[in-house]
C-alpha cells in the first residue's frame, strides 16, 4: 500500500507527548520540530492517527517542501506535485497559508498561486478546462518558513481538540489536547485514584477516563478524509471497528472531580455523559478546602482559575495559598498543577522537580509537577 509522509501538528511543548503517542500506535517517526511530527504512514494509518491521537492539533499530508524566493518558483514547483494522486477530479480544494521570514510574504498571493498551479495540474492530468469542485474536503496549507516552502493536505477537517463530547463550556475552558497530554504527562494509570479539584466543564477528568478505557478520543467526530477516495469507506469502517473493540469495559476506575461552581459541575456532568463516561467519575459540588483527603498516594491533576476567573491579585494569593495548605501536607500524593500563575512557585514553597512551559490557545501556562512515591504492592 502506498505510504505517505505525514505531519501531526501539536502546540508548543507538547511535541514529545505526540511522539510517543505516534510511536506507540506503531508508526515510524522520521522527524521532530517546533509544532510537529512528521512521520510515514498508509491510508489506514492517516484514518487510525485521526481516531486515536490525543494530543495532535491536525494531521497532515506533506506533499512537497522546497526552496521558493519568487512566485515563478513556487508555481512551477507545486505544478509539478502529484497533486492528482489525493485529489480527484471533483474535489473541492482550499488554499490557506502563512509566511514567517521569506521573501515571499505576501500570504494572499502564495495562495493565489498555489491554489491556480494545483488547479492547472489537476485539469491537465484529468483532461478538463474546468475544475467542478463540488465534492469533498481538501484543504491545502502552503507555509512559508525562511523561504522554504512546504504544501500540505488536512485530513481531519475540524481540529483534532474538538472531540464531540463538549456539549456545555464554561469560561476559559481547557483544550482537550492539552488535557490529554496532563494526563499523559503524569504517573496516572487505571488503576490509581485521580483528583481534579478545580474541573470545570470536567476536560481532565474526561480525558483521563478516555485513557483509562482506551476509547479513542476521535469516535464521537467526523474528519474530511472519511470521504476520500485514497483512504476508502472500508478501511474507515475497519479502523473504527478495531476502536471500538480495544474500549476498556471491564476496569472500574476512581476519578473524583469536583467544582465550587454548580453551573460548572453540571456542564461537566453533561460532557461527561456524552463522552461515555459518566460512569467512571465522581462528581462532588464542593469547595476544595472542604474535600476530606486522604495521603494515600492519590493523584491530583487540576487547572486552578487564575486571570479572567478571579478579580484581584489578593484573592490569587488567597486561593494559591490555600491550594499550599490543602495539599503540601499529602506527602505520597503526585500532583499535577496547570496554572499562568506565575508566582505559583513562591506562594507554593516548593520547588517543583519539573516544569513545563505549554500553551492553552494563545496562554501561556506552566505545569508543575510534583512526583509522590510509588504506591506499595
Amino acid at each position: 500500500m502506498k505510504q505517505y509522509e505525514l505531519i501531526a501538528t501539536t502546540t508548543f511543548g507538547l511535541e514529545a507527548v505526540c511522539k510517543r503517542e505516534l510511536i506507540s500506535l506503531g508508526f515510524e517517526v522520521i522527524s521532530t520540530d517546533n509544532g510537529k511530527i512528521t512521520y510515514l504512514s498508509d491510508a489506514a494509518g492517516i484514518a487510525k492517527s485521526n481516531l486515536w491521537l490525543r494530543s495532535a492539533d491536525r494531521v497532515l499530508i506533506k506533499v512537497g517542501e522546497f526552496k521558493a524566493t519568487t512566485f515563478d518558483q513556487l508555481f512551477d514547483q507545486t505544478i509539478a506535485l502529484p497533486w492528482h494522486e489525493i485529489i480527484p477530479l471533483h474535489g473541492k480544494f482550499d488554499v490557506n497559508g502563512k509566511s514567517v521570514k521569506s521573501k515571499l510574504f505576501s500570504i494572499s498571493d502564495s495562495q493565489r498561486i498555489v491554489k491556480k498551479a494545483i488547479a492547472k495540474k489537476l485539469e491537465k492530468q484529468y483532461h478538463v478546462s474546468w475544475l467542478p469542485e463540488d465534492d469533498g474536503e481538501y484543504t491545502v496549507l502552503v507555509s512559508l518558513l525562511n523561504d522554504i516552502a512546504t504544501l500540505t493536505i488536512d485530513t481531519s477537517g475540524v481540529a483534532l481538540h474538538k472531540r464531540g463530547y463538549r456539549i456545555n463550556t464554561v469560561d476559559a475552558p481547557l483544550k482537550e489536547t492539552l488535557a490529554a497530554a496532563l494526563i499523559l504527562l503524569s504517573y496516572y494509570n487505571k488503576d490509581r485514584v485521580l483528583y481534579d479539584v478545580f474541573c470545570g466543564s470536567g476536560t481532565i477528568p474526561i480525558e483521563a477516563a478516555m485513557i483509562a478505557k482506551n476509547i479513542a478520543p476521535g469516535l464521537n467526530r467526523d474528519f474530511s478524509s472519511k470521504y476520500w477516495p485514497i483512504i476508502g469507506e472500508t478501511i474507515w469502517k475497519e479502523e473504527t471497528k478495531n476502536a471500538y473493540l480495544a474500549i476498556d469495559v471491564d476496569s472500574e476506575l476512581k476519578i473524583f472531580a469536583s467544582d465550587i461552581n454548580e453551573q460548572n459541575l453540571e456542564a461537566a456532568k453533561e460532557n461527561a455523559e456524552e463522552a461515555g463516561v459518566d460512569d467512571a467519575i465522581v462528581f462532588t459540588l464542593s469547595d476544595f478546602n472542604e474535600l476530606e483527603l486522604q495521603d494515600d498516594y492519590s493523584i491530583l491533576i487540576t487547572n486552578p482559575p487564575y486571570g479572567e476567573r478571579l478579580m484581584t491579585e489578593d484573592e490569587v494569593l488567597v486561593l494559591y495559598t490555600n491550594i499550599r495548605e490543602k495539599f503540601a501536607p499529602l506527602n505520597t500524593w503526585s500532583k499535577y498543577i496547570l496554572t499562568s500563575y506565575t508566582d505559583f512557585v513562591p506562594t507554593y514553597r516548593k520547588k517543583p522537580d519539573r516544569q513545563r512551559k505549554l500553551f492553552n490557545g494563545n496562554i501561556p501556562t506552566w505545569y508543575y509537577q510534583y512526583y509522590g512515591p510509588r504506591p506499595p504492592l
